[in-house]
């Protein structure tokens, strides 16, 4: 069973941090501990002396995985959210582990939630999920040569995997069915690379 997040009182800073034109190093207050993530409440000079304060959400980074089959279909996810209560049309991803570079956890999440493996991972994009209030950078790959082994689900995931042609799922970007803000990235960022919109494979849409 997970540890149970741990909730520690922010103090008030006084005039702990000098106005200045030059950025300060920001102090920083735990306001809360997951086991996932932490929040802080910061505060910071900015470079015209102004006292900022944000509380902030930081991750440890995660990872999204654009799974290819030889024919040009992608392997897609049908994930029940609980902070939204539905279920959304996904790329398979997941959140860094202790010690585990990117790579590894592509790999790894790839398994555990499609049930595909993939002998070649490479490097897509990466990017700041929400800047605003939160630290977590995504890197997203593509997945090539894989095959199925299986899936391997924690107790609380709820995930069915479909498999779509590659055209099919532009539309459902374009229609905004596609709902994941990692998913619609990766996806634009592949479609415009590679120009897969207009390239439609034999086989349509298959579940």
């Amino acid at each position: 069973m997970p540890p149970k997040a741990t909730k520690v009182r922010a103090d008030k800073h006084a005039s702990a941090i000098k106005d200045s034109h030059t950025p300060a190093k920001p102090m920083n207050d735990p306001l809360l501990t997951t086991p996932l993530f932490s929040v802080e409440h910061r505060v910071c000079t900015t470079r015209d002396g102004a006292r900022v304060e944000r509380d902030v959400v930081v991750h440890p980074g995660a990872v999204v995985i654009l799974p290819l089959l030889a024919d040009g279909r992608v392997v897609m996810i049908r994930n029940y959210r609980f902070s939204i209560g539905k279920r959304l049309l996904e790329l398979p991803a997941g959140t860094r582990e202790p010690g585990e570079s990117p790579i590894e956890t592509a790999r790894r999440e790839l398994e555990e939630e499609t049930g595909y493996r993939a002998a070649r991972v490479e490097p897509l994009i990466e990017f700041y999920t929400s800047p605003g209030v939160m630290t977590e950078r995504m890197f997203a790959f593509t997945a090539t040569e894989i095959s199925e082994v299986g899936q391997r689900l924690t107790d609380t995931e709820r995930i069915d995997v479909d498999v779509l042609d590659p055209a099919f799922v532009c539309e459902r970007v374009l229609s905004g069915d596609i709902e994941d803000g990692k998913t619609i990235a990766t996806l634009a960022t592949y479609f415009l690379r590679y120009e897969v919109r207009n390239q439609p494979t034999e086989g349509g849409h298959h579940s």
